[in-house]
């Protein structure tokens, strides 16, 4: 719901209110109805100059506020308060307070204007005027004379309940947060945070509350959750991805759900760098491979990090070429012209559509590189062997080490035989640890995967990039695998040297000019493909030099 700049969110200042008369709401109504028959309400856009404010905090005793910033201008904002005694941070959604009579009109409101928006054929068109005339339409109904103000704090809490995320909706608005959890009914609901990780919100729900609230969330995906079937994993309409629980069969808490926001603007190379999840020289070499159709798997555990590191890469595929990416639920975002993009299908009577269908269909789509969202079973065979047979291919799993991978690619449920995975070029593990008392996530490893020990029978890697976690910096080892591009391009080593030493210059102008859209991003690169020497000869012009020769 999109609001106005309501200038700095400090201060109390006086809010003016709706009339509340006396005698409960529905004595108040009835008369005040007969006697404003046919009255009109005229409201006014809303002007942080001269309206009263929609939304006020002190603060909380006892607690320091270090942050603050809206969600939701001129209607919701966050307060981020540190306990210096407990020694935690504490996350405070800010919402519009209403009075007793503010508060029972809404409730009214909630059950009369349910109906009428369910059947305006102009609600899909605009929601959200649809709403606006609806909540107009009432109070002239009811014959209330309602300040701006008044109608402004009842249409957010309509636009939250029906259009939004409800008691959640501020944190589904906020970008510095990741995932939003809920362990039970009466419990607060956590957040990650990018700045404060975990951290306890003053968010949370009653019983009824919280499992009415898990159905909504069910029903908004498209899927059924209910006591005989009470764990649904699925998507929200704007890809977020969702773990629901309802009732004590399975969580004798009480229902609950967890939440991992999707990321309107995905990852870039540029933003792995600012990060420090990568250096540009382990850019530079990922680049010439993905070029080079290399295969790569991107192994960490949960939150780590590994599908937003694949699909900045990926922003790497040169233009043109023919992609298609599957997933369980939808993280993927590619600008890319030749893009094809699948979703599995699961629960819809007896027409399951699997990742290893999806992936069996895209071999008869010719695709030149297959991005697959996870391998946990039998499509990684399917994967492999479009490996074997000439396709590019990027995936993720579940792993904390080249070693592990490798054990659970060959055992049970994948089982993929020894000389089928040395088809796999690259495997990059990545993990979220801690560097300068802070969370990070970093690249651990990059290794090359180079075949089968022939006096062993175990199957050869190397680690090309590994990461220092004292000195958060990483080292590199001699590389196999660009040597073998070298031999596949007919350059001379010099050669070799100095595209990866464009590429890196390239990498630190984009940096230098903070160009983190994907949409720019990709562009630059496809201008790279398209006039390598002119690139560099502007990047010349820009006189970029680089701070991280080896």
């Amino acid at each position: 719901m999109a609001g106005q700049d309501s200038g700095d969110l400090g201060g109390d200042q006086p809010v003016s209110r709706g009339d509340e008369g006396g005698g409960g709401l529905t004595g108040w109504l009835s008369q005040t109805a007969r006697a404003l028959t046919g009255s009109s309400l005229t409201v006014t856009e809303y002007d942080p100059k001269r309206h009263g404010r929609l939304v006020t905090f002190d603060g909380i005793d006892g607690y320091e506020e270090i942050d603050r910033y809206w969600v939701n201008v001129p209607f919701a904002f966050i307060s981020i308060n540190f306990d210096p005694e407990g020694t935690k941070h504490y996350f405070t959604v800010v919402e519009p307070s209403l009075t007793a009579f503010e508060s029972e009109l809404l409730e009214r409101l909630f059950e009369d204007i349910r109906g009428p928006l369910l059947y305006r054929e102009e609600v899909a068109d605009d929601p959200e005027q649809a709403l606006r005339e609806e909540l107009q339409a009432r109070l002239e109904e009811y014959g209330v004379r309602a300040s701006d103000e008044t109608f402004y704090r009842l249409l957010y809490y309509l636009h939250r309940a029906f259009l939004g995320y409800g008691k959640i909706d501020p944190l589904m608005h906020d970008p510095h947060i990741e995932d939003i959890s809920c362990d039970g009914p009466n419990l607060p609901v956590f957040v990650y945070h990018d700045d404060y990780t975990d951290i306890e919100t003053n968010v949370t729900f009653d019983t009824d509350e919280l499992a009415n609230f898990v159905i909504h969330l069910a029903q908004r995906s498209g899927r059924h959750v209910s006591v005989s079937d009470p764990v649904v994993s699925t998507t929200l309409p704007d890809g977020s991805r969702i773990e629901l629980a309802l009732g004590e069969e399975v969580t004798p808490k009480g229902s609950a759900f967890t939440i991992r926001k999707y990321a309107d603007e995905p990852f870039t190379p540029i933003d792995l760098l600012k990060y420090g999840t990568v250096d540009r020289q382990m850019l530079a070499f990922l680049w010439l491979a993905i070029e080079s159709n290399r295969s790569l798997l991107f192994a960490g555990g949960t939150a780590a990090g590994k599908t937003t590191s694949m699909n900045a890469v990926s922003m790497f595929i040169p233009p043109r070429s023919k992609v298609l990416t599957i997933e369980d639920t939808r993280e993927l975002s590619l600008y890319h012209e030749n893009w094809l993009s699948s979703v599995t299908r699961e629960r819809m009577g007896d027409a399951d559509i699997t990742m290893y269908d999806l992936l069996r269909s895209a071999l008869r789509h010719r695709p030149e590189y297959i991005l697959v969202g996870e391998v946990r079973g039998e499509e990684a065979i399917t994967l492999f062997q479009a490996m074997n047979t000439g396709h590019t291919t990027f995936s993720t799993m579940h792993a904390d080490s080249v070693q592990t991978v490798i054990n659970r690619l060959e055992n049970d449920p994948i089982n993929v035989p020894r000389p089928m995975v040395t088809s796999l070029d690259i495997l990059w593990v990545q993990v979220l640890a801690r560097s300068g008392g802070e969370r990070v996530r970093r690249a651990k490893t990059l290794a090359e995967i180079e075949g089968i020990d022939q006096r062993t029978g175990e199957l050869d890697y190397s680690n090309t990039y590994t990461w220092n976690a004292n000195e958060d910096t990483f080292v590199e080892q001699n590389s196999e695998l660009l040597e073998e591009i070298r031999e596949e391009r007919g350059w001379s080593q010099s050669e070799l040297l100095e595209e990866l030493r464009n590429r890196r210059r390239f990498l630190a102008y984009l940096q230098q000019r903070e160009v983190n859209d994907y949409r720019r991003f990709t562009a630059m690169v496809n201008k790279y493909y398209a006039d390598a020497e002119a690139v560099m000869a502007r990047i010349d012009d820009a006189g970029v030099e680089l701070d991280d020769e080896p």
